[in-house]
This record gives C-alpha cells, sequence and structure tokens, in this order.
C-alpha cells in the first residue's frame, strides 16, 4: 500500500535560485551529480540522475512550488507514479526546502530514509556554497618573520671603509695632476707663440731686406762689375801675341 512522507532542509539561496536551478537542465545535473533534462514548461517530460528517475511537471509557481510525477526504474509496472511536491519558503539563512513525497511503494522507503539526503540536500548544499567539513579547519598560524635590518643602520664594515680611504686618495691623487697638466698648459702655450713669433719676425725682415731700394741699388751694381769683367777678360783673349808677329 502506498504512503506519504515529508522532509525539510535548508539550503543557502533564495527560493528563486532553486527554482531556477531544479527546473534547469544544466544546473540540476552539477547539483546533483547525474545527467538530468529538465524544463520549466507545466506538462513538459523530465528525467534525472542519468535516467534512473523520469517523470513531468504537474504543477509549478515560480520561486514558490514545484509539483511533479515522480517514478524510479525500481517501480514495478503496475505502480503508479509517486509525486513529489517542493514548497520553498524564504528565511534568514536561505531557504527552507520542505517535500512531500506522496505514493510511494511500502517497499521504496529507502528514498526516505537517507536517500533524499544524500542524493539532493547535501549536494544542493555543497552547490550552492555552504560550508564543507573541511572548510571549517582553521589554518595553523605562520611563524612570525622577523624584519630585515634597514641598511641605512649596519656599521661599515673595515673592508668598507679602507675601499673608501683608498679611493679618496686616488681620486686627491687624480686632483693633482690634473692641476699640475693644467698649469704646464700656459707655458708650453707661451713658449711656443715666442718662437712663432721669432720665426715670423726673421722672414719679415729678409723679406723686407730684398724688397728695399738699396739692396736693389746693390744687387745690380754687383751684376754690371759682373759683366764687365767678363767682357774684358773676353777681349784680351783676342789680342795675338807679339811674338808670333815676327
Amino acid at each position: 500500500m502506498p504512503y506519504s512522507y515529508t522532509l525539510s532542509t535548508v539550503v543557502p539561496a533564495s527560493p528563486a535560485e532553486i527554482y531556477r536551478a531544479w527546473l534547469d537542465s544544466v544546473a540540476h545535473s552539477e547539483m546533483t551529480g547525474g545527467e538530468a533534462t529538465m524544463s520549466d514548461e507545466v506538462g513538459a517530460d523530465v528525467s534525472a540522475w542519468d535516467g534512473y528517475i523520469t517523470g513531468r511537471n504537474l504543477e509549478l509557481v515560480p520561486g514558490e512550488r514545484i509539483v511533479q510525477s515522480w517514478r524510479t526504474t525500481e517501480f514495478d509496472d503496475e505502480f503508479e507514479d509517486s509525486i513529489v511536491t517542493i514548497v520553498l519558503q524564504e528565511t534568514e539563512d536561505g531557504t527552507l526546502l520542505t517535500l512531500q513525497h506522496s505514493n510511494v511503494p511500502d517497499e521504496h522507503k529507502s528514498y526516505e530514509e537517507g536517500g533524499w539526503q544524500s542524493n539532493y540536500f547535501e549536494p544542493m548544499i555543497v552547490y550552492f556554497g555552504g560550508p564543507e567539513e573541511e572548510d571549517l579547519v582553521e589554518p595553523e598560524p605562520a611563524p612570525p618573520v622577523s624584519a630585515p635590518t634597514p641598511a641605512a643602520t649596519r656599521a661599515p664594515s673595515g673592508r668598507r671603509k679602507a675601499r673608501a680611504g683608498k679611493r679618496r686618495t686616488i681620486k686627491s691623487s687624480a686632483r693633482k695632476a690634473k692641476s699640475a697638466a693644467a698649469a704646464k698648459k700656459p707655458k708650453v702655450a707661451a713658449r711656443a707663440t715666442k718662437v712663432a713669433r721669432k720665426a715670423s719676425t726673421g722672414a719679415a725682415k729678409k723679406t723686407a731686406k730684398k724688397s728695399s731700394p738699396k739692396s736693389a741699388a746693390k744687387t745690380s751694381a754687383r751684376r754690371g762689375a759682373a759683366k764687365k769683367a767678363i767682357r774684358a777678360s773676353a777681349s784680351r783673349s783676342r789680342k795675338p801675341a807679339r811674338g808670333k808677329r815676327r
């Protein structure tokens, strides 16, 4: 003889969210872990848990009530479909889901004695974000990490002091050498200028001497005397010797 029973649980979701998930094929499959084919239309055929459950939508009130015919593969042919009625009521912690299962065969009491809890209620609570047992374990506190000593407060070591002193000595020697070189440069430049001036003055004097009237007259006189000497020697060579005429 068929019988009826009522179960209830609190799901951490709004009535509208539960209503939509129950009647959606993808959401119902993810929520229960078994493939489902659902619809939000009255009179449509439905199935769940990989075809283990089949039925039809009898009454739908959005966000409030779902009524479906329900039978499993374990029902004999002479058994009529059972009726599942889901009532959704909003509470502070989410939604109070009340399930009424009627016209159930006497030999199928396993649905009441844990079947709905393990196959629907518990997976739904996990699906909608309820706390799992492993989430309630408090993590062990991490050991305190000591802050590193700032670089500015560390005392310089002996090696650093020696390196710093050596750098100062090298810089000081370089500055002195640079200053000495800078001091020598004006003297060298002055000497070069003086030599250049002497050379230019000597060349100018020679040029002036060559181009002066006196030097030109001396040069022409020298040239005239040379010409006279050449003529005199030529005339002497032309005269015959006295002894030969006799």
